[in-house]
């Protein structure tokens, strides 16, 4: 394994931590509802840092964009947009089974949806050779993860039926409501690697008017970035409207809020940035093989703070002990897929 290839790894796994942990800030501001946190951290995460970067370290960036072609201009924006949707879903589904429940399943059934979807669309003759048997065995010990993760989430309901000060549960919303949640979540959320994967036009533009191999990428992440914001815009404004929590900003006591806000947002975006500069030491299939990576960072990230934060202090012992081996589960299931990934030529 060449130094590049260790460089990538390193900066993808960095990536998923980010990603792991950039939801945090939901379970400390309190006194905040979920659409003053999300749309505060979001206006950070998905304008004020993409944009800014993107004209930083992409040389000439809008004859980049009239370079392209507007197929992949609006699919890379699209991709965004569809990723906006899967954060509104991430966000809830979080909300609602805690930070290492909830990111364990997202993550986990996010390696399928968000590489090995894409890896059939595009290349579909791998699944006939001997990376294609290593596939369904990843796919299938990711299912078994995800069972017993949410068998553990279960008996934590259990034990814990209403939210208490500890941060076990963040809302009352039921647990099947919270599994579907993520569901939906993986499946949208994993649109960030297709805008990746399928903006590779725009990347190759960037290259060819002097951008660096690992920047090339922060001009494809501004779209996708811009579509993601105005879907979780509107919606925090729908919200806001519908439950007269604009006000929530003024509060009393919550001054340092908005400093847990602007941190959230500079970790999730710095974890896709980081994320695609891991990318680019990978080489050609470096999205399929990243993606997996990434989410082991962000399913240990997602459960050392959910310890950390007490989610499972109120959990039975066998909650917990459940909840262990299914983590460990899904990240044998990652790494199963990142080798199958490896495999492909």
């Amino acid at each position: 394994m060449g130094l590049s290839t260790l460089i990538g790894i390193a900066l993808v796994l960095a990536g998923g931590v980010m990603e792991g942990a950039f939801a945090l800030p939901l379970k400390l501001t309190r006194k905040w509802s979920w659409e003053n946190t999300w749309g505060a951290g979001s206006l950070v995460a998905l304008l004020l840092i993409p944009w800014p970067v993107a004209l930083l370290m992409v040389p000439h960036l809008t004859e980049v964009y009239g370079a392209s072609s507007w197929k992949s201009l609006l699919t890379t924006f699209a991709f965004g947009c569809g990723w906006g949707v899967g954060g509104i879903f991430f966000g809830l589904a979080v909300s609602a089974l805690g930070l290492s429940l909830g990111v364990s399943l997202i993550m986990a059934l996010n390696a399928v949806a968000g590489s090995i979807v894409p890896l059939a669309m595009q290349h579909p003759d791998q699944f006939v050779r001997p990376a294609g048997i290593v596939l369904a065995i990843g796919v299938a010990v990711m299912v078994a993860g995800v069972g017993l993760c949410g068998w553990a989430g279960k008996m934590k309901e259990a034990s814990s039926p209403t939210p208490n000060q500890d941060g076990s549960r963040t809302s009352l919303t039921p647990f099947k409501i919270g599994i579907l949640l993520c569901v939906v979540s993986a499946i949208l959320s994993a649109l960030v690697n297709f805008a990746l994967i399928f903006g590779a036009e725009i990347r190759n533009q960037a290259l060819r008017l002097g951008s660096g191999p690992v920047a090339a990428n922060d001009a494809l992440w501004a779209l996708a970035f811009t579509g993601n914001y105005l879907v979780n815009v509107g919606y925090c404004l729908y919200l806001s409207y519908r439950r007269h929590s604009f006000k929530n900003f003024s509060q009393p006591g919550t001054g340092g809020y908005w400093l847990l806000a602007v941190l959230m947002g500079v970790i999730w975006a710095g974890g896709i940035l980081v994320y695609g500069f891991g990318v680019a030491y990978l080489g050609q299939l470096g999205a399929f093989l990243g993606f997996p990576v990434m989410l082991v960072g962000s399913i240990l990230a997602a459960n050392a703070l959910g310890v950390i934060s007490g989610e499972w202090k109120v959990a039975s012992s066998s909650a917990r002990r459940l909840m262990a081996v299914g983590v460990c589960v899904l990240i044998l299931a990652v790494c199963v897929l990142a080798y199958a990934n490896q495999l492909i030529s």
